[in-house]
């Protein structure tokens, strides 16, 4: 109940004029408090926004790229660097200037994929690095970006990769010899890209994402994004360079979720 004062040396009319003036004014006075509230919110954003830009630029500036990013590239959410090849010369490159006796080499059944290095330094990896590895190895692929499906990842120990071709035979460049048992891994699609505490760009499958990368946005299969716009798209939501996010994006067919 409200208990409401009157002032009986004044008519109901008088009193009902005072309550009258000092709502106005009440009411003013949140309006006003309201506006100040909205400035106070404007000028923290911006603030907040020129921060978060302060900390990229000085990010970028202390960065020293390590060696395996001008590959494909990301972090396994167990721990394991996966590193793979842009090109059939990154390829050739991967295997074997980086390739050492206890890693796991991955590849597809199709022609047009990555060779993938899981780095294990003498570590035995569990299913869920093998699975992110084998997802990635697939989704980096050129058959991948042309929409086909039903290709198979595996992945083989290093002594079962040959650089020699059968005799009488070609081997073509970034192309490799593969003997015995081949491991099979059915891929997933299941891709996201972030931003990592030192600054770089890792688009890799989700769990290992969101393991390893402060901000980040989830992808999902697309025909209609142009990696350049899609890039963009990423830059509002997450931060970062245009230029660093499409060199992480696969060359096709992924759009934001």
């Amino acid at each position: 109940m409200v208990e409401i004062e009157i002032d009986l040396k004044k008519s109901l009319e008088q009193n009902a004029s005072d309550y009258f003036d000092k709502s106005k004014k009440a009411k003013h006075k949140v309006e006003t408090i309201k506006k100040i509230l909205e400035q106070f919110k404007e000028k923290l954003a911006k603030v907040e926004k020129e921060q978060f830009k302060i900390q990229e630029e000085k990010s970028r500036e202390k960065r020293v790229l390590k060696w395996y990013e001008r590959f494909r590239w990301f972090i396994t959410s167990e721990g394991f660097l996966a590193v793979g090849g842009r090109d059939a010369g990154s390829n050739e490159l991967v295997v074997k200037k980086h390739m050492e006796k206890n890693d796991l080499v991955f590849h597809t059944d199709a022609a047009g994929s990555p060779f993938f290095i899981l780095k294990t330094e003498g570590k035995k990896p569990t299913e869920r690095s093998i699975q992110e590895a084998a997802d990635a190895v697939y989704i980096f692929s050129k058959s991948f970006k042309a929409g086909v499906g039903g290709v198979n990842s595996f992945y083989v120990n290093p002594d079962q990769i040959s650089t020699t071709p059968p005799s009488g035979e070609y081997l073509e460049k970034g192309s490799f010899i593969i003997n015995g048992k081949k491991n099979h891994v059915v891929p997933r699609f299941n891709l996201a890209i972030g931003i990592m505490e030192d600054g770089s760009v890792m688009c890799a499958p989700v769990n290992a994402v969101k393991k390893h990368c402060k901000r980040f946005v989830e992808l999902q299969q697309s025909r209609n994004e142009k990696p350049s716009d899609l890039a963009k798209k990423i830059k509002k939501k997450i931060g970062g360079e245009v230029d660093d996010i499409i060199r992480a994006l696969p060359s096709g067919n992924v759009g934001l979720k």
